[in-house]
């Protein structure tokens, strides 16, 4: 496919990867230590759990807090397609429009889950009023690095329990790789005016 196109492609196959790994997980294992599949030993496992609030367990708090946080993923991946079309009418390194397309697919399969998931797999919040844009992301991904309580000095996080590393899906690592690449390669994704000169000159 040519054009932007070649780019939404990507984003769709994450979304649907995404979601068909987080169905099969639902429907297939019993949520938490009752359901969890050892991959590698202690390191590696598969690990049915809902996280009701943003990155790493963090929940803005009141029955409000997770609408507004699901209408601001909306309104992000509106932005983030926006973007994505918009480089790729100025021409930009495909390495970048590759990453956001990453990005894209990792936010819309999120997204799907807290705006759906409420109501079509009733995984909403124990006392919530609410169903629908109050569904919880599925994640299954978990590499048990390190696991206890925080400290409390630790600002929002400290005196909980927390593994090290979080346990994340598809999305989650669609996003991270879609950032690190940026990170990586930001040099030649965003080259500086000197160097756009030099290359226009040559």
């Amino acid at each position: 496919m040519k054009g932007v196109g070649k780019y939404f492609i990507l984003t769709i196959g994450v979304i649907i990867l995404d979601q068909l790994v987080k169905l099969m997980v639902h429907y297939n294992m019993d949520l938490g230590l009752a359901g969890q599949i050892k991959v590698f030993g202690e390191w590696f496992k598969i690990h049915y759990t809902l996280n009701p609030g943003m990155a790493f367990g963090l929940e803005l708090g009141s029955d409000n807090g997770k609408l507004f946080l699901t209408l601001f993923r909306i309104v992000a991946v509106f932005a983030i397609a926006y973007y994505l079309k918009y480089l790729y009418d100025r021409n930009v390194h495909p390495g970048l429009l590759w990453s956001m397309a990453l990005i894209l697919g990792g936010a819309i399969g999120n997204v799907l889950d807290s705006t759906f998931y409420g109501v079509l797999l009733e995984n909403a919040p124990y006392g919530s009023p609410y169903a629908w844009f109050h569904g919880q992301v599925v994640d299954m991904f978990y590499i048990d690095i390190w696991e206890g309580v925080l400290p409390n000095w630790i600002p929002l996080l400290g005196g909980q329990y927390y593994s090290l590393w979080p346990i994340f899906n598809i999305a989650d690592a669609s996003i991270f790789c879609g950032v690190a690449l940026i990170l990586i390669f930001q040099k030649k994704f965003f080259p500086s005016k000197e160097k756009l000169a030099a290359e226009g000159e040559s």
